[in-house]
């Protein structure tokens, strides 16, 4: 098996992030890792091995590289391409240089600069096929890598008991309402203000309903205006385990302006849950409309308020859209499945 070098400098801990974590500890290969990272803890507590680099340290990369006889740097953090490829040039050993791509790409990559770090990076990742077309788009065909697109995967979730399920009702004072829940970092382009509006608008039509917002905040004036505005639906702040909060839920909603992707989305899925997803970015090439979940009007609470209306009357639709999006998550949607897949592009290079 060739060499893996997992590369992540970014200080935060997202989906990004832990991707790359996991990544990691399924290749059973090293990492590079920011000495500021979020990741650090994780990464100490279940025993993976790494190196700690500052942000811009392409010459300790570059040592690393040689020391570990690296053939392959894998990374996944689009400001990390300066110092990889640094790295990569005054390396001995000049291993090959893949990028997953998680966000979106929307302005041209033509300048000296860019074509210069292109140039040295050998193949991208897509994780869905809109980021594809997108960077077959802005960046020169002269100097493109080779582009494969992988969806990112969701490991399946510990499935809670009925009494479990109780439980934690019981916790949150929550009993026989109709629950609409969204997981994500609280701020405005997450749309969690689209989704509590909707809410309301089921409670006024006489539907004993609560919306439970699940995250942290990242825009406290955002957060606090919601709280003050819907006292009865209920916020739990930043959790671990929000596959718990997703299977007490009726539904979950993705409910962001323009999402690459939505591996949240996917979560719910693999807990056998209904979903609605915005009709804009990732969650069109997850959700089959009213076949695996329900597609709703990005930002218009008006539209997520009638598909939420659908399925609290029809509970038949709603069990039969959480079958079928189990059944496409478990097949299409699998982070083992997804590891191999990305094995499979490794040893082909």
């Amino acid at each position: 098996m060739k060499k893996i070098l997992e590369v992540c400098l970014s200080p935060d801990l997202g989906g990004l992030e832990l991707y790359m974590k996991n990544i990691t500890k399924y290749l059973n290969c090293v990492a590079v890792i920011n000495k500021k990272s979020k990741l650090k803890n994780l990464f100490e507590s279940e025993n993976i091995e790494h190196f700690e680099i500052s942000k811009y340290s392409f010459f300790k990369l570059a040592k690393i590289i040689d020391k570990e006889k690296i053939d392959i740097i894998h990374l996944h953090w689009t400001k990390d391409i300066p110092t990889v490829v640094f790295a990569k040039l005054l390396s001995k050993r000049k291993p090959k240089i893949v990028q997953t791509r998680h966000m979106h790409m929307t302005r041209f990559k033509s300048d000296f600069y860019h074509k210069f770090l292109y140039k040295n990076i050998d193949m991208m990742i897509a994780i869905t096929n809109l980021v594809k077309e997108q960077l077959e788009k802005f960046i020169p065909k002269d100097i493109r890598p080779k582009i494969e697109t992988s969806y990112i995967g969701a490991s399946t979730p510990k499935i809670l008991t009925k009494e479990e399920k109780i439980n934690l009702k019981n916790s949150l004072n929550l009993k026989d309402e109709f629950i609409v829940t969204i997981v994500g970092r609280i701020e405005e382009a997450k749309g969690q203000h689209i989704v509590l509006e909707a809410v309301e608008n089921l409670r006024k039509s006489g539907i004993n309903t609560k919306a439970l917002i699940v995250g942290h905040y990242m825009n406290e004036n955002y957060f606090n205006n919601l709280k003050n505005s819907y006292p009865n639906d209920i916020f739990t702040g930043f959790i671990s385990n929000p596959t718990d909060f997703m299977q007490i839920s009726d539904c979950v909603v993705l409910a962001t302006k323009k999402e690459t992707f939505g591996l949240v989305i996917i979560e719910a899925m693999k807990c056998g849950i209904c979903v609605l997803g915005s009709d804009s970015g990732g969650p069109l090439e997850i959700i089959d409309n009213e076949k695996t979940g329900l597609l709703f009007e990005s930002m218009n609470s008006k539209s997520l308020y009638e598909k939420l209306i659908m399925i609290e009357k029809d509970k038949e639709l709603k069990e039969k859209l959480a079958l079928n999006g189990k059944i496409k998550a478990d097949d299409f949607f699998d982070n083992q499945k997804q590891f191999e897949e990305i094995k499979n592009i490794f040893l082909s290079l």
